[in-house]
């Protein structure tokens, strides 16, 4: 089967995406473009027996006068025969309301020379918003194919499909300029050449949508306005903003108890059957202790990873994560930043390393850099096993405040309290950094719509799935090496356990004489020998030598954290427990009080919440600012709050 090449291009919010989607459905790949960071996805989609085509969806962009990398990404890409995502065909992708403005850069890819077809998204909308279009005459005038299309409602897909399979009909005539000079007129830096372009387009588009476009609002059934007018209101607005975000909170806890109570019980359940049905050694050792519970510790929290991708992707699907950057706008230009900058901070709450890249579409440097440097403070998923696991110990889940669950509320709390921490540390940044600058801040209003499923559930699927699999390459690999520091020591110690312990505790029969067997090796093995010489450091912080080692091992990724002391507690351990109740049942060896006490629970909770731990967001932020300088700063600066932070509320709380 022939492949034809098929770049989709478009402003954002179009729903270039959906129609991605629909095109392709999971038949769909992820990476990056070679040397940079934006995101690359490729589908493969069937337009007849025997002919597919390879869709490349390149980064939403206004123009081909590439002022930022993901307008450069797109004009590489069009521009470069030789490049190896060069498309036989172009998709320019336009939402029905917004016409003139999404045509502007129709006009400068139908002048490459390229075959395109505009696809007229949205088109369910039609009939709400009192349009109408008359396409004959709009192909006529811009000399292209036309599709009518309906990502939500799937229609128009297979005309569309069938005009890409007919893609060398199509007229590629330069509506503008001649085709040789268009690049070298996008290349220069000539703002009167652009801005007599820019008039000229836009001259054009009025003139062809006054004789194709009409839009009645007598006959428009909108209810866009109303909504933006409590959506978006200084007062009501940010009420509804922190109600949703308060919901979604409760629910990450309410909704997750059971799945999560379920896979934790089946991974203990799973160590204990491995040893009982395989041949006792190493390997069935290295099993049950090590990579199982390793594993465990991150499978645990899929389901409220899951919900929490679910929420966002649900709000930004609907049209409403839009006006949430707009509202915050008004707040963040007190601080010295604008609302481009949420759009980095809010995306952090999945993950820094997008986030940080997400800044990139800021084009003041100042802006840019200070946005950088404070979105590793916004709660990020990898930080919530960490959080789930220690309120799940601290806070009983009976406990309530005002009949709301109180472990939700603490969980919103420390979210709140990594935004707020960013959003100052940007002010602060902002009166220390002598950088001139000057900003402006657009933002494009979409419709409200219902989000399409299949769009949410790919989101949910892709971002849970980056997630495990990024996370357990590195946890298994850990989970490993623990396992061996900890089952082996230097000396005789290990081998001596039985006669030591029974000598120090005669009385002691059964369970409980394993139990101190169990520690004494572990004390004495080569990754107790490490956690011992951190011990003086993290002791003023509530911790003992084991959460000292995950705490150096979650530098590889917060995550990890929850996956370290899983193993660590599962080595010599060879009753069914599942990780909450090893974690609960911890206590200090001289006066027997619980580890995870409120105190310690707490300082753990706040040193996640500041600390930098996560060395992936270092590299990121090296390559983004083009050396060391700033991320070594950021490293310091964060570390040091998060120890000095532990270190008061351990020894206020204890």
């Amino acid at each position: 089967m022939s492949n034809i090449k098929v770049a989709l291009v478009g402003n954002p919010n179009t729903g270039k995406t959906s129609l991605f989607n629909r095109l392709t459905g999971l038949n769909q790949k992820v990476g990056n473009y070679p040397g940079i960071t934006v995101d690359k996805k490729i589908g493969f989609t069937k337009l007849t027996s025997d002919k597919g085509a390879e869709i490349i969806d390149l980064p939403g962009t206004y123009s081909l006068n590439a002022s930022s990398l993901d307008e450069d990404v797109a004009v590489k890409v069009l521009s470069d025969k030789n490049n190896e995502n060069y498309p036989d065909v172009v998709v320019v992708v336009v939402d029905i309301e917004n016409l003139k403005r999404n045509l502007f850069i129709f006009t400068q890819i139908k002048d490459l020379g390229i075959p395109t077809i505009l696809a007229i998204n949205m088109a369910d909308q039609m009939t709400v918003r009192g349009i109408d279009i008359d396409i004959p005459k709009l192909e006529s005038v811009l000399e292209t194919k036309i599709a009518l299309v309906s990502s939500k409602q799937n229609k128009g897909i297979s005309h569309l499909k069938k005009l890409i399979t007919s893609y060398k009909l199509l007229s590629v005539l330069p509506c503008f300029v001649e085709q040789d000079s268009v690049f070298s007129q996008y290349a220069k830096d000539d703002k009167k050449k652009h801005h007599l372009e820019t008039v000229r387009r836009y001259q054009f588009l009025k003139s062809t949508l006054e004789e194709t476009y009409t839009q009645d609002p007598q006959n428009a059934k909108d209810i866009r306005t109303l909504l933006d007018r409590i959506l978006i209101h200084k007062v009501y607005g940010y009420l509804i903003f922190f109600t949703i975000l308060f919901t979604v909170f409760q629910a990450l806890f309410s909704w997750s108890a059971i799945p999560m109570d379920f896979i934790d019980s089946t991974f203990a359940t799973l160590s204990e059957k491995t040893r009982e049905y395989l041949p006792s050694g190493v390997f069935t050792n290295l099993l049950a202790e090590g990579i199982i519970p390793g594993i465990g510790g991150v499978v645990i929290f899929i389901p409220q990873i899951a919900f929490l991708f679910l929420f966002t992707s649900f709000l930004e699907e609907s049209g409403y994560m839009s006006r949430v950057v707009f509202l915050m706008d008004r707040i963040m230009r007190r601080f010295g930043l604008s609302g481009k900058s949420i759009v980095p901070l809010i995306s952090g709450t999945a993950c820094a390393i997008p986030a940080i890249m997400a800044a990139r579409n800021i084009e003041n440097w100042k802006e840019r850099l200070i946005t950088i440097l404070v979105t590793p403070f916004t709660t990020c998923s990898a930080r919530l096993p960490v959080y789930a696991i220690i309120i799940s110990l601290i806070i009983p889940t009976e406990a309530t405040f005002l009949s709301f669950n109180v472990q939700g509320l603490l969980l919103m709390s420390l979210y709140l309290l990594g935004f707020s921490t960013a959003i100052l540390a940007a002010a602060f940044l902002d009166k220390m950094l002598k950088i001139s600058s000057k900003s402006y801040f657009v933002i494009e209003m979409p419709n409200y719509k219902l989000p399409l499923f299949k769009n949410v559930a790919y989101n949910v699927i892709e971002k849970t799935k980056a997630f495990v699999f990024e996370a357990g390459k590195i946890i298994l690999a850990i989970s490993i090496l623990l396992w061996v520091l900890a089952s082996y020591g230097p000396g005789d110690h290990l081998k001596n356990a039985s006669e030591i312990v029974q000598k120090q505790h005669p009385t002691h029969q059964g369970d409980l004489l394993q139990t101190e067997i169990a520690s004494y090796k572990l004390e004495h093995s080569y990754i107790g020998v490490m956690g011992k010489l951190i011990e003086p450091a993290i002791k003023p912080l509530g911790y003992d030598w084991k959460i000292g080692v995950a705490v150096i091992t979650s530098f590889a990724a917060r995550e990890v954290f929850v996956g370290t002391l899983a193993t660590i507690y599962s080595v010599g351990n060879e009753q069914e427990s599942t990780i909450k109740d090893r974690m609960r049942n911890e206590v200090y060896q001289d006066s027997k009080k619980p580890v995870y006490s409120f105190a310690t629970g707490i300082s753990i909770l706040l040193f996640y919440a500041f600390a930098m731990q996560c060395m992936s967001t270092i590299a990121i932020v090296k390559r983004e600012t083009n050396g060391w300088k700033w991320p070594m700063i950021q490293m310091f600066v964060m570390s040091g709050m998060a120890y000095v932070t532990a270190f008061i509320a351990y020894q206020t709380l204890s």
